[in-house]
Parts: C-alpha cells; sequence; structure tokens
C-alpha cells in the first residue's frame, strides 16, 4: 500500500486529504493520504524517513518555498516559478519538486476568458502567487503583484486608487484573507470602483463564496472561487505520482 500526504501548517481543515481519500475510495485503491501538519519546514526530513511507503507530497502554506532546499530535484517548471507544491518520492527517498499550481489556475481561469483587457492584479507575493504570475505570462496578461510590504516591484494597498482598479479587470486574491474561520477577513481593496467588467478570483476554497468574492458581486464583478483550481492541480499531482 503506498502513502500520500500534504505538508503544511494548520491544515485541519484542507482539501486535500479529504479528495484523495474519496478517489481512493471511489477507484478502489488500498493507498492512503495523511496531513503532515508541521510547526517548521525543520519536521520535514524525519517526516520521510520515517514514514515507509511514502510516495508523494502536496506542499501548502507556508512552506512552498521552503522546501525547495530540501529537495534532490526540481521539474523546470518548479524551477521558473520558484515555488513548490507537489513533491515525488522515488527509490532510495529521492525527492524532485514540481508545480502544478499554474496548471490548476490557468485551466480554471480560461473557462471565463476574454476579459476586455489582460490586466491583473496579484493580491499576495507568497507561493501561490509565484504560480499566478506565472500562468499569466503564459496568457500574456500584465499584472502588478500587490502586498503590505513596501517593495520596488509592488503596489502597497494604500495606493490602489479607481484609476488602478479600472485598470486592472482580473484581481487574484493570493492571501489566506477570509479563509474560515476567519470568513469577514478580506483584502483591503476599494471595492467602490469594481465593475461588471471585472472578474475577481480567490484562491480560497472555504467558504465557497469569501468576503473578497461577496464584494465583487455586490458591484456586478465576475467571481470564482479555489476550489476547480485545486481540483484541478490535485489531478495534475496525482499524474505525476504515477508517472
Amino acid at each position: 500500500m503506498s502513502k500520500f500526504g500534504l505538508i503544511g501548517k494548520n491544515i485541519g481543515y484542507s482539501f486535500s486529504k479529504s479528495f484523495f481519500s474519496e478517489k481512493f475510495e471511489k477507484e478502489k485503491l488500498l493507498h492512503s493520504y495523511e496531513n503532515f501538519d508541521i510547526p517548521s519546514i525543520a519536521f520535514f526530513s524525519k517526516i520521510i524517513s520515517e514514514t515507509p511507503h511514502l510516495k508523494g507530497l502536496s506542499v501548502t502554506i507556508p512552506y512552498k518555498e521552503k522546501v525547495i532546499a530540501l529537495l534532490d530535484d526540481l521539474d523546470e517548471e518548479a524551477k521558473k516559478i520558484g515555488a513548490v507544491n507537489t513533491i515525488k518520492i522515488s527509490k532510495g527517498n529521492k525527492l524532485k519538486g514540481y508545480n502544478t499550481d499554474h496548471y490548476g489556475f490557468q485551466k480554471s481561469l480560461e473557462a471565463f476568458l476574454p476579459l476586455q483587457n489582460k490586466t491583473a492584479l496579484i493580491l499576495g507575493t507568497g507561493g501561490a502567487s509565484k504560480a499566478v504570475a506565472y500562468a499569466l505570462e503564459k496568457l500574456d496578461f500584465h499584472f502588478r503583484f500587490v502586498s503590505r510590504n513596501k517593495n520596488s516591484n509592488t503596489l502597497e494597498y494604500d495606493v490602489l486608487d479607481k484609476a488602478i482598479i479600472e485598470d486592472h479587470l482580473l484581481i487574484i486574491n493570493c492571501t489566506p484573507l477570509g479563509t474560515s474561520p476567519n470568513i469577514t477577513d478580506c483584502p483591503p481593496i476599494p471595492y467602490q470602483f469594481l465593475t461588471k467588467n471585472h472578474l475577481l478570483f480567490d484562491l480560497i476554497y472555504n467558504p465557497s463564496e469569501t468576503e473578497f468574492l461577496k464584494r465583487g458581486k455586490l458591484q456586478g464583478a465576475k467571481t470564482s472561487n479555489g476550489l476547480r483550481m485545486l481540483e484541478l492541480q490535485a489531478e495534475k499531482a496525482w499524474n505525476i505520482w504515477n508517472s
């Protein structure tokens, strides 16, 4: 029996465990999927060495970038993105990192295209935002990152005005703001300037409609949560583990 699992912090809410457990049951596969909830990436090596029959791992917040230094090899796309959300474990516990987030995001976004302009704001600068940026580049979008931290490559939330919002028709929330149980939280953007030409995409899937999406919908914007993206990236990960 092969084992698979998810590396992350505070991941009791995890989509992956229920997704793969249901998949294994439905397809009558004698596999198991476990949450490895660790307080620090320092515990990663212990999981690898002490978990027999481990064939693959998913990686979530906050370890998508930190785990790279602990891997033996990186897929070319993961290398370009600078973040890993899927690890394949081969004989001798050889670890190769991949990124399937960009694939899941791009495929789920394509259902809403085209927009009037290929312009986007990416809220957040973590591992997920890097995968989103990679997908947007492939789709020929012009985009800017938005962050609470001052940086020459990012916009700060307090500079977002009517002109910037109107000029960026796709806004993607890559922050954890609004995740259950903190469902009243949302990124501090000026929602009053959103229009029916906008698409708000939230990588969060629990709750299914975040405060970010609710506020967008009130302004007539199209909205999407991250559930379809997660399903697509998980299936892609499954293919990698079995290739």
